[in-house]
């Protein structure tokens, strides 16, 4: 782990994390960004994500993005000596990072009563599909499930269309920023009370948070708003020469100030009356005028490549960008201007990139590096925090619990 720039804001804060997959150990990571010391947490051998796809040069880029940055602590949590080890850094720990199914970490000896036994400090970070109660807890679940359950999947996609599957898991993103909060909330409070407390994080949770305007608007009206696909009109997608950009350009002012670029001033009266913010309530003769207005657009973005509609429409103050595919985000300039995208030195592939700077705090640095090998670690955290000598470290490895 390296510093850029200054201490990060949470320099002096020990994280364990015990997470798998995404979620959990995202939220470990946005704390290693901010300067936690995360100390990672799983079995001798590597937790089991290690081997998820997609993988480049015999490294799983999945695992990188998570875990950069943090210390590994290869330990077996089913022997007695390898959670009496978790025991005592729960001692001298401020945050605790789960996300095992509700029940299983209770089942482990690790449930919130005995850690602040241990800490009364500790503030523990839960987070699973639906909660630690609710009709759901029991169930098993994951991003997608939630996404489902919610309405967020449906909620993607033109009418007609069959629930759209959202190509990343922005759920289980959501819900370890909710965690991150969370979690400092917690801290902040405690600098009063000097007690910890125990969290639940939801990915279901997340989910109805996200469809929080569509829920609320059927609860109150008992319509369900309509998808809204890709846009239509004068706001959405429009095909250029070479590609495709996005562009909103209905508003009280928009009109007017595009009417002349593109040839029809006369919209400019329209759009000093302002177009219809709800679809629903416009009249016909403002549906009418979209519809032509609409094809209008279209055929003026037609004739014109990405390059030049963005250019001319960002220059009038309208909101628009390119459509981008994969390759075509991962050369853009502007997340390795911001160092949001950066690349760090990998122990298997070499190089790779992942998440950097995301908060750009003006005085604060961050903490960057590459993700640890299995128990890498291991002896320095054993050793520095706990105070045992090698031999004890010798022994351990000897018993296979580290």
């Amino acid at each position: 782990m390296s510093r850029v720039g200054n201490p990060g804001p949470l320099e002096g804060v020990r994280v364990l994390d015990v997470a798998r997959q995404r979620a959990g150990p995202a939220a470990g990571l946005m704390m290693s960004r901010m300067g936690a010391d995360v100390i990672k947490v799983e079995p001798p051998e590597g937790e089991y994500s290690r081997k998820s796809g997609p993988t480049a040069r015999g490294q799983s880029v999945y695992w990188p993005q998570y875990n950069s940055g943090k210390r590994s602590l290869g330990v077996d949590l089913y022997s007695e000596k390898g959670k009496e080890i978790l025991r005592r850094l729960v001692a001298v720990s401020d945050i605790f990072i789960q996300n095992f199914r509700p029940g299983t970490i209770e089942a482990m000896g690790f449930g919130y009563p005995v850690l602040k036994s241990l800490n009364p400090r500790i503030v523990m970070v839960n987070i699973s599909a639906y909660g630690q109660y609710g009709p759901y807890w029991e169930r098993p679940g994951m991003d997608r499930v939630a996404s489902a359950l919610s309405g967020f999947m449906y909620s993607h996609g033109a009418e007609g269309m069959p629930p759209i599957m959202v190509g990343e898991s922005v759920l289980d993103q959501i819900t370890a920023l909710h965690a991150t909060i969370g979690a400092l909330g917690a801290l902040w409070e405690r600098q009063q009370s000097g007690e910890g407390q125990s969290l639940d994080l939801a990915l279901a949770d997340s989910g109805y948070v996200a469809m929080a305007i569509p829920m609320s608007y059927y609860k109150a009206t008992g319509k369900v708003r309509p998808r809204p696909g890709l846009g239509s009109g004068l706001s959405g997608a429009f095909n250029c020469k070479d590609g495709m950009v996005f562009a909103m350009l209905g508003g009280a002012n928009m009109l007017e100030r595009i009417s002349k670029t593109i040839g029809h001033p006369e919209w400019a009266e329209q759009g000093r009356r302002g177009s219809q913010r709800d679809p629903a309530a416009a009249s016909q003769e403002e549906k009418e005028f979209v519809a032509v207005a609409g094809k209008e657009l279209e055929r003026w973005f037609s004739q014109r490549t990405v390059a030049e509609v963005v250019s001319i429409i960002s220059e009038l103050g309208a909101i628009i960008a390119p459509i981008n595919t994969v390759a075509q985000a991962a050369e853009d300039p502007h997340p390795w201007a911001r160092d949001v995208m950066v690349e760090v030195p990998d122990p298997v592939a070499g190089k790779i990139h992942v998440p950097g700077d995301i908060m750009h705090y003006s005085r604060s640095g961050y903490n960057i590096g590459p993700g640890p090998t299995p128990g890498q670690h291991t002896q320095e955290i054993l050793t520095e925090i706990l105070g045992m000598t090698d031999e004890d470290v010798r022994q351990l490895k000897e018993a296979k619990v580290i």
